[in-house]
């Protein structure tokens, strides 16, 4: 999500950070800020807002000149975007400094026992802790790598976190678990960053840090060693992408790096929303617990990929509170007259915060009483500041304008938020919610598998290049899979796509299908929904036996729809509600190689906005 940048070596600190922070700004941000260690001290900027913003206050007050700096670009979690909670964080004393990203899970009850001791934390960030526990282990005795290790022992979450103190002016001490952080090995010179387009105009060798690893930058060189202290092997590589292809991860686009993105989306997204006695957390709720047991209704408002997140929460909100719900297109809600009250609880997806549909269907929705949750993945931004509760999805910054890892994080957060809805009101079990929070962690993984079988997927897409026409069916949560699928498809390829419930095609569409017409089909569990298996098997059949290619994403072991599958995709295994988490991924691969196939710009397509601000 956030960017980091870490240097120790013979240029100025400030100039070789900040300039590393701009290469970083493609992953978005809403906050930077700096740190210097010069002079025996540590002198530190930070603003909201753009890197404009902190050039401008460095230009009107320059920190002293140091050869020994961190710098950050901040993508909020925990906090709104402002200039006390931008990076870096500081010590009560002023002398340690460190920047995070990820989330510190336990950071709660980590800040309760720091002010207990004394402390004064001045931000709402979890972040702020570990400057003021790196703090206190250093003063204990030993060095800032001590220091680190210690803290990171205590630090439940995932993070990237990277420190430094003013009394080893010459160090740079960084740890990971689960978060990104890659060293760059310069002449006389150290660079530690979130990713190697932040140092790339230096040097292109580099050592990415394992799992529970600390490393310490100093004059004399790298040591890496794990969080137990023990000494960890060092590889070093060379990285061979220019400065383009380094901001994608390598990959050709934003798009297909968005893609590969998503199992750490996912995991990220569900990080922190359990607490130690196993109940669920939203990020801000601002609806009393007695209100929320007394709503009667959920309605959901979104557009485009958003609203299809909310057709598949529909099916788990009503399947585990047994609340009636409602799905609308934002864009058609108030001006239908809805039927709303103090006791309809309205949902609004948007990525940006600021799609101005929703949030006018959100302002018309507080107009007539009802209660408003807003799924988010941007800190701060209009939807969420004026809703009553919050879920923020941690899919980080979003470049291509089509929607991949959006979309996955908003449906882990809409399950969230109907297994909170279900906890509010009794209807589901602490031990039934924590079984579908371990199937939810279970996904990452699930859709990584997902991910390393793509390649015949994208020959497929090639050898369909140059069809007109793409149909994509489904039944259950496959019908609103069905028509991302094809969202997907219009919006890079520029092909006609349509979705369908599957058991809508005798009722009119089967008309389109001819000879040779590829169409998808989502085929849901034979385990879990054995009945709506039957009838997707059959309506397989009736394609097939008119002509038409048919494409069949199924759960692995599905051996009934082999017979009927021209090609057939295989997914993981996943309870009946969860699977389109799985199921959409092949569909957004299809889509991007399609298009690129077709010669089309798959970041940027023609017509289309990231986010849309005008109704």
């Amino acid at each position: 999500m956030c960017g980091i940048v870490g240097y120790v070596g013979g240029q100025s600190a400030q100039d070789v950070v900040v300039a590393g922070l701009k290469r970083l700004e493609y992953r978005g941000y809403d906050s930077a800020g700096v740190a210097v260690l010069a002079d025996g001290g540590l002198a530190a900027a930070k603003k909201a807002g753009k890197l404009v913003n902190l050039e401008k206050e460095l230009g009107d007050r320059p920190l002293p000149a140091g050869r020994t700096g961190i710098g950050h670009t901040r993508w909020a979690t925990h906090g709104a975007p402002t200039d006390v909670n931008a990076h870096p964080h500081l010590d009560n004393a002023g002398r340690v400094a460190v920047v995070h990203n990820g989330i510190i899970e336990n950071f709660a009850a980590l800040r309760r026992e720091l002010t207990g001791r004394g402390h004064a934390l001045g931000s709402e960030t979890d972040t702020e802790v570990v400057a003021h526990l790196l703090a206190e282990a250093f003063s204990a005795g030993g060095d800032l790598a001590d220091a680190m290790r210690q803290v990171c022992r205590r630090l439940e979450g995932a993070f990237t976190l990277v420190a430094v103190h003013a009394d080893q002016p010459d160090v740079v001490v960084g740890a990971r678990r689960n978060s990104p952080l890659v060293v760059g090995v310069g002449h006389d010179e150290w660079f530690l960053a979130s990713d190697v387009s932040a140092f790339i105009a230096h040097t292109r060798s580099a050592v990415e840090l394992g799992q529970d690893q600390v490393v310490e930058l100093s004059r004399d060189g790298v040591v890496v060693t794990g969080f137990d202290g023990d000494l960890a092997e060092v590889r070093e590589y060379h990285v061979d992408w220019d400065a383009s292809a380094a901001e994608k991860g390598g990959h050709a686009s934003f798009m297909l790096k968005e893609i590969a993105d998503q199992p750490q989306a996912v995991a990220d997204t569900l990080l922190g929303r359990v607490d130690g006695e196993g109940t669920l957390l939203l990020d801000e709720v601002r609806i009393p617990a007695a209100e929320l047991r007394e709503i009667d209704k959920v309605v959901i408002v979104a557009c485009g990929t958003a609203f299809h997140a909310g057709m598949i929460a529909k099916y788990a909100i009503e399947h585990w509170t047994r609340l009636p719900c409602e799905t609308e297109l934002a864009s058609e809600f108030r001006y239908r007259d809805p039927i709303l009250d103090h006791r309809t609880l309205v949902v609004a997806i948007s990525q940006s915060g600021e799609t101005m549909d929703t949030l006018m269907a959100l302002r018309h929705a507080r107009e007539q009483g009802a209660k408003v949750l807003a799924i988010c993945n941007t800190n701060g931004s209009t939807i969420p500041r004026e809703s009553d509760a919050v879920l923020y999805t941690h899919a980080g910054p979003e470049v291509a304008v089509a929607s991949t890892k959006a979309f996955l994080t908003q449906l882990v957060a809409c399950y969230l938020v109907a297994l909170y809805l279900g906890q509010s009101r009794g209807t589901k079990w602490g031990d039934e919610i924590r079984t579908v929070v371990r199937q939810l962690s279970a996904v990452p993984g699930q859709v990584a598998r997902v991910l390393e079988a793509m390649e015949p997927v994208r020959e497929l897409a090639r050898s369909l290049a140059h069809h007109d026409t793409v149909l994509f069916v489904g039944r259950h949560v496959g019908y609103p899979v069905a028509l991302e699928g094809a969202l997907k498809l219009k919006e890079l390829a520029y092909m006609h796509a349509e979705g369908f419930a599957a058991g809508e095609l005798k009722h009119g569409p089967i008309a389109l299908i001819e000879e040779g017409l590829p169409v998808v089909v989502i085929a849901p569990s034979p385990r879990g929904r054995s009945v709506l298996h039957d009838k997707v098997v059959s309506n397989i059949q009736e394609i097939r036996a008119r002509g038409a290619r048919t494409v069949v994403i199924a759960e692995e072991g599905d051996e009934a729809v082999l017979p009927y599958a021209d090609h057939l995709i295989t997914v993981p295994a996943t309870p009946t509600l969860l699977q389109p988490l799985v199921a959409t991924v092949p569909l957004q691969v299809f889509a991007c190689e399609l298009a690129t196939a077709r010669g089309n710009e798959v970041d940027q397509p023609r017509n289309l906005a990231k986010s849309v601000t005008v109704e």
